[in-house]
């Protein structure tokens, strides 16, 4: 995944297994992940968080990551992936499921609309990385 948005893969294996595990399995944690795999293999991923509060103070699924291995692309996986998480948004009585891609991808641009997906064209995304949030602080 790391290789396929241009970056480098960084820390050791067994750093990023250590990240993985808090993320998923601390008190509390801090994303969920569905996997999709094929025998021994990871072809895919969705990677979502709760938000609070959306519509009437409901909450909604931000779906992080949606990644499916080039090799599986057009296979259902990725629909497959993308229904499990409506499944999950409805079963915690969500009242949306939100995500971004980038400008920059229009196979996730085409796999979105084939599913009927809409754009919402008057949402902008910003971003704080780490050095703006510690900048901020001081």
């Amino acid at each position: 995944m790391d290789q396929f948005y241009g970056g480098a893969t960084d820390g050791k294996s067994a750093e990023r297994a250590e990240q993985l595990r808090q993320a998923l399995f601390g008190d509390p944690p801090m994303a969920y992940a569905l996997v999709a795999v094929d025998g021994d293999d990871l072809v895919g991923i969705a990677s979502w968080s709760f938000l609070w509060p959306a519509v009437g103070l409901t909450r909604s699924l931000y779906l992080k990551e949606l990644y499916v291995t080039r090799s599986r692309w057009r296979s259902g996986v990725g629909t497959l992936l993308m229904q499990a998480v409506f499944e999950v948004a409805a079963k915690n009585r969500c009242s949306r499921v939100e995500w971004t891609t980038d400008s920059d991808n229009p196979d996730a641009q085409e796999f979105y609309a084939g599913l009927g997906l809409q754009q919402v064209p008057s949402k902008l995304f910003f971003r704080a990385d780490a050095t703006v949030i510690e900048r901020s602080l001081s």
